[in-house]
């Protein structure tokens, strides 16, 4: 298998306003398209758009958003056309961030195959098995933000969106045997209706591993700092960890500063951020989080009962083999947390509710009522079944 070409015909590059006129007047009557962004977001808080490749019955086109308004792809986003998008959920937060908008019907190629057996594929590797075509690799980690863009890397954007709706179409009849097509509409609006972007200052802490293992009043303290940090990234357009570092922020919220002097002794602290209006932001932070009333030892729903934290591993082992039966991507039929949450009796667990609960959540409960019974049947297989409620007694 070689590489093949994006299109029959070069990609067309759309970078004059009157261009994207066309191809949006164009578009208005398409009822499918697919559609792929380039971004960097490395030395950023926001990701910054740089392309966006979009395919439909009548062409493929590559929109350069540093040249165009790409805001005006949004009555196209929010129409009745179906978007078909491959690993959207970055795509869907730098639309959103770019265009003020997220497409209203959304096809996700990645979850579609996870609901054949797919685990979490490439497009590549879904191009290679669904149309047999090779897709180009070697301008992925190029710089999308230079002008002008070389023909290999239009080529390669342009294979991006080129096979996407035949990849499409051939999924949704292998599910439409399945019965599975409405399973995986039900996962892509799940995921396109998922909170992104504009991150809670206050849940900033969560993402610092360090941080996370903090309690009492350095928790606290961490939370606020962290916080300082998200809403100052923010407003400069910078990572947060260019702002502040991870370990800093875990330093100054297990050593507590109250001056300036004290603020520069800290690990990972440098001169500028103990000093002006920035080391008095960080020492209002650390004081909010000394006077914050401690933080609850449990953060999350109500908590797994230890007489049933065995079970887990065992119904772990049980899914696990009944997403290989039925041909599931494990992650997304059940995952550990799925089966702790469910347990524990969180409100809104996955397991709770529609195809989920029929396949896993009724078995699952069955089996923490002493009505089911997992058994052992040969091969390494593991059977859940009904429960006889006879048992085995040795024969000393």
């Amino acid at each position: 298998m070689s590489p093949e070409p994006a299109t029959a015909h070069r990609p067309v590059l759309v970078d004059e306003e009157s261009a994207l006129e066309d191809v949006l007047a164009e578009l208005a009557t398409a009822e499918v398209y697919a559609i792929d962004t380039e971004f960097h977001r490395e030395r950023t808080y926001y990701p910054k758009l740089a392309l966006v490749q979009i395919a439909w019955a009548g062409g493929l086109v590559l929109i350069d958003p540093l040249a165009v308004d790409a805001r005006r792809l949004g009555p196209l986003l929010e129409s009745d056309a179906l978007a078909v998008v491959h690993a959207s959920d970055q795509d869907l937060e730098v639309l959103d961030h770019a265009c003020g908008a997220i497409p209203a019907r959304m096809f996700d190629t990645q979850i579609a195959a996870g609901f054949l057996g797919m685990s979490s594929p490439s497009l590549s590797s879904l191009c290679e098995r669904f149309v047999s075509v090779r897709i180009p690799k070697a301008e992925r980690l190029t710089d999308w933000l230079a002008r002008p863009l070389a023909d290999r890397q239009l080529d390669y954007a342009a294979s991006d969106v080129a096979h996407l709706l035949e990849v499409h179409r051939r999924e949704v009849a292998q599910l439409e045997a399945r019965d599975r097509l409405g399973w995986v509409e039900n996962e892509c609006e799940l995921v396109r209706l998922r909170p992104r972007g504009n991150r809670k200052p206050e849940d900033a802490w969560r993402r610092i591993k360090e941080a996370r293992q903090l309690r009492g009043q350095a928790r606290a303290i961490a939370t606020e700092v962290a916080a300082w940090r998200e809403r100052r990234a923010a407003e400069v357009d910078q990572p947060p960890r260019f702002v502040l570092p991870d370990l800093a922020v875990v330093a100054i919220s297990q050593r507590a500063p109250s001056t300036l002097a004290d603020l520069r002794s800290v690990r990972s602290v440098d001169a500028r951020h103990a000093k002006g209006a920035t080391g008095e932001a960080l020492l209002a932070a650390v004081a909010a989080g000394k006077a914050a009333p401690p933080p609850a030892s449990s953060e999350e729903g109500p908590e797994l009962d230890r007489a049933l934290r065995p079970a887990v591993t065992l119904v772990s082992a049980w899914v696990s083999q009944l997403a290989r039966d039925i041909e599931i991507d494990t992650a997304l039929l059940a995952t550990r947390n799925d089966v702790e949450e469910l347990l524990a009796g969180v409100e809104g667990a996955r397991l709770a509710e529609g195809w989920r609960s029929h396949l896993v959540g009724e078995p699952i409960r069955a089996l923490v009522a002493g009505e089911a019974a997992l058994a052992f049947v040969g091969e390494g297989r593991i059977d859940l079944e009904q429960r006889s409620g006879t048992p085995l007694r040795s024969s000393a």
